[in-house]
């Protein structure tokens, strides 16, 4: 039987008019043989620091008495090898043209969620999809994600079988490592924003670009512990 891996989603200020000219998507994988292990630590890094186990781990929270706290949960993410990230930027939603190209926004999220999975999947895994409820249309959207997903690395790839075990929704708050994951990609939003008004926030920034790589540009595409992808337009394109 293949080894599985969770993939743990999260996005942010992906709808079209939110009022914000930065998209970003990420996800952590974690195997599923250590999925126990890292969710019991990252709990105890929340008592270490004086929080309740169900303390929700969420970027909006970030805060002058909690800074360490986050700060920690950065160190842990690069000290456990069996973590890894994966993001995609969308620096300005304005360039997009979807007319021009025959698609609606919902379109172009999942191609661009399927831009970010597609280099993690290696043919003898398997994957399990875990995504943050966000609204209402939550089954139509998973739905259209599985289909989108399968139909695409069946189309571009020569694979026996979809590596795709599932995608599920989740709540996020039960989640530690889509929590996680919320907190690293608000991260690249807030830089990319050009935003420094907050103190604590800007620390988070700082530990993660000296541990990782700088978050306004791509990694290599073969970076395994922390891997972003910068989406250019056509105009940007060298």
């Amino acid at each position: 039987m293949a080894e599985e891996i969770n993939i743990y989603c999260d996005e942010s200020c992906h709808l079209e008019n939110d009022n914000q000219k930065v998209m970003v998507l990420g996800a952590i994988l974690c195997p599923c043989t250590e999925k126990k292990k890292v969710f019991n630590r990252i709990r105890e890094i929340k008592e270490k620091h004086g929080l309740k186990k169900d303390f929700e781990i969420k970027w909006t929270k970030v805060s002058p008495a909690k800074v360490n706290f986050y700060l920690d949960l950065i160190d842990y993410f690069f000290d456990n090898a069996s973590l890894s990230f994966r993001g995609l930027l969308v620096p300005n939603k304005a360039k997009l043209r979807h007319e021009e190209f025959n698609r609606k926004h919902n379109d172009f999220y999942y191609i661009m969620y399927y831009t970010m999975l597609k280099i993690l999947f290696i043919p003898k895994f398997k994957y399990n999809i875990y995504v943050d409820i966000k609204d209402t249309r939550g089954i139509e959207k998973i739905n259209e994600l599985t289909h989108f997903l399968s139909v695409k690395l069946a189309h571009q790839y020569s694979i026996k079988s979809c590596p795709i075990n599932r995608i599920q929704e989740v709540r996020s708050h039960q989640v530690e490592l889509i929590q996680l994951a919320d907190l690293i990609i608000g991260a690249i939003s807030y830089y990319n924003r050009g935003l420094s008004s907050n103190n604590a926030k800007v620390k988070i920034v700082e530990r993660l670009t000296k541990r990782g790589y700088p978050l306004d540009c791509s990694t290599l595409l073969g970076e395994q512990k922390f891997n972003l992808f910068k989406w250019r337009s056509r105009e940007e394109l060298p």
